[in-house]
């Protein structure tokens, strides 16, 4: 299968993955032929990649973080315990969700641990909409990769992977129509917003089950180094190392998922966008560990070579995230190759990537969301 531009989608192809609403719901299901008016519905749901079948890509195969169960488990669980602290607002209510959501979290790290060099994967491009419960899951999935290209221990998995799954829960205290409003915020809902960080420390530091750095994580994760961010305007060291990795897991889901407001962007474009903030908003290490962890373009995805062709991204190569082997589609005209054949840009050095295949450079415009998201 390869991943298509929605411009590019026409009549009579067929969906390689199905393509799920905000919720969770399956919109379309896999080998549904597409329509012209489907092609429409797409486009007006802000979809802006599908994956579609193909008889020069059929072998590749897009693969997934997690295992389909360990995804389900976990939204499940994750939604139930979040709209359990919908409304909470006493200081001394416990909840007890530690256990269940630990049980979720070792499930998580079995699937990262299987896998032989784990590296960030797109999630859910083929979302109709940002979901808090999906984005709490991918956040959690990215950071754990992270943590473990950094050499954390399990009990330190354990802690940042909570950290991370829970660092937004404190959403859960605010209304919902000022969280779900698809045009810019005003000052003062914006503030309302930042006092999530808050909301979230004060419902998890004396959670049992919860490590209190976790609640730290959902106090900081908004911080940045050069004390732009909030609560606090914390700078530097005085900003936990986990809250810094869930910033960036954080600011990388925003971007790279669909809006109602904007279409998602790839992931080169999104790491394009979070090194601008190099040496203020992140430190330059992290940018450097999480660049190199990231699968700037995804498996299945058309590119633009520098020779003028255009073919589809067949693999990653973790030594070598951002030089993929390539299958050539399309010659230097534009003309479809009946023998479609493979570049290995981790030894054809002299062979680049120019461009996505139907994609228009929007990193610019996001720019913005890298203390807002």
């Amino acid at each position: 299968m390869r991943l298509v531009h929605i411009n590019l989608l026409q009549p009579g192809m067929k969906l390689g993955k199905r393509i799920f609403s905000e919720e969770g719901l399956v919109l379309l299901s896999e080998d549904v032929e597409l329509t012209s008016r489907l092609i429409g519905r797409l486009k007006d749901l802000g979809i802006g990649y599908v994956y579609i079948q193909d008889a020069a890509t059929e072998d590749i195969i897009v693969p997934d973080m997690l295992q389909e169960e360990t995804k389900r488990r976990a939204l499940v669980e994750i939604k139930q315990q979040f709209q359990h602290m919908s409304g909470f607002k006493s200081k001394n209510q416990i909840t007890h969700f530690g256990k269940a959501l630990s049980g979720v979290m070792n499930s998580i790290l079995e699937d990262i641990g299987g896998q032989k060099e784990a590296m960030i994967m797109l999630m859910d491009m083929n979302s109709s909409d940002f979901d808090l419960y999906t984005h709490s899951l991918n956040v959690c999935v990215y950071t754990l990769v992270l943590g473990v290209a950094s050499g954390y221990t399990r009990q330190q998995l354990m802690e940042i992977g909570l950290g991370a799954l829970l660092h937004d829960i404190g959403k859960t205290q605010i209304p919902s129509d000022i969280l779900h409003k698809p045009s810019r915020l005003s000052d003062e809902e914006y503030k309302i917003i930042q006092q999530h960080t808050t909301y979230g420390h004060r419902i998890l530091k004396d959670e049992p089950g919860i490590p209190l750095l976790a609640a730290h994580c959902a106090l900081q994760h908004h911080e940045r180094i050069d004390g732009s961010g909030y609560p606090f305007g914390l700078k530097g060291n005085e900003i936990h190392e986990y809250a810094k990795w869930i910033a960036l897991a954080d600011s990388y889901d925003a971007m790279t998922t669909n809006r109602v407001y904007r279409q998602a962007l790839l992931p080169h474009q999104a790491v394009e966008v979070l090194y601008t903030g190099s040496g203020t908003l992140y430190e330059q290490w992290m940018l450097e560990k999480f660049r190199d962890c990231v699968a700037i373009y995804p498996v299945g995805i058309s590119v633009k070579l520098s020779t003028g062709e255009v073919g589809v991204v067949a693999a990653i190569q973790p030594r070598v995230p951002q030089r993929p082997l390539i299958r050539v589609i399309k010659d230097a005209e534009g003309q479809v190759l009946t023998a479609p054949y493979e570049i290995n840009l981790a030894t054809k050095l002299s062979v680049m990537i120019t461009g996505v295949e139907g994609a228009e450079d929007s990193a610019t415009l996001m720019k913005h969301e890298q203390l807002n998201s």
